[in-house]
């Protein structure tokens, strides 16, 4: 017998199983849901980048060739990943060695 009219048929089995309906939503649809959304202004979202800081540390990356870098040559505080780059940073001049430490914002300049 089939079913009576009151009961809703929950579309599990049969032909529509595999199938989901799925909306892809642009960034601008995105933005629009979260504003209406009652969330507060100390959690992130896409509006607001002001997350929590990291657990992690930081990645440290040479500064000769831009690989991560697990070495820092004590004389000049640049940070190496090969012993190649650590010979060329011994070969540097001074001004060199500052303008690198320039360029990464450290506090220390070799004099």
């Amino acid at each position: 017998p089939p079913p009576p009219p009151s009961v809703q048929h929950s579309g599990i089995g049969g032909a529509a199983a595999g199938k989901k309906n799925r909306t892809w939503k642009n960034l601008k649809q995105i933005l629009a849901a979260e504003r209406v959304l009652p969330w507060q202004l100390s959690e992130a979202s896409y509006c607001n980048i002001d997350a929590p800081p990291s657990f992690k540390p930081a990645k440290k990356y040479s500064d000769i060739s831009g690989l991560p870098a697990n070495y820092t040559d004590p004389q000049t505080k640049l940070r190496f990943s090969s012993t190649d780059e650590f010979s060329y940073i011994r070969m540097l001049p001074t001004d060199a060695v500052t303008g690198y430490l320039a360029l990464r914002k450290a506090s220390c300049i070799v004099p």
